[in-house]
């Protein structure tokens, strides 16, 4: 059977292999910061194996981003002129209860709850 894969998966994966990229880092130097096996880095970059939140999460901790800074890269970190306006990014998931639960505590943290009532 074939796999198939969302633009926005696909999207999540390159921009790992282009932080990779910028940062000089190799799939094993990656697998090492993340706590994650060589073999199963190389699997999720060559779409073989899906990445679950879980290890997207441990990527990102291994990199010293946020889940969010890997979705959304690039982020725009400093408005270099300032007659540009500032980019604005609007990202849209459809997700179960359950995953929305797994997706705003990894994004916002144990108080999401708090920050989303504000």
């Amino acid at each position: 059977m074939e796999k198939t894969h969302t633009d926005f998966y696909l999207q999540v994966i390159k921009n790992i292999v282009t932080i990779m990229e910028t940062r000089g880092l190799n799939q094993i130097d990656l697998a090492e910061y993340c706590g994650i096996s060589e073999s199963a880095v190389n699997k999720y970059l060559n779409l073989q194996n899906a990445l679950s939140i879980d290890n997207l999460s441990k990527m990102a901790s291994g990199l010293g981003l946020r889940v969010i800074d890997i979705i959304t890269y690039p982020v725009v970190l400093k408005n270099e002129s300032k007659d540009e306006d500032p980019v604005e990014a609007f990202l849209q998931l459809r997700l179960t209860k359950d995953k929305k639960d797994q997706v705003l505590k990894l994004v916002f943290g144990e108080n999401n709850i708090e920050i989303l009532n504000k």
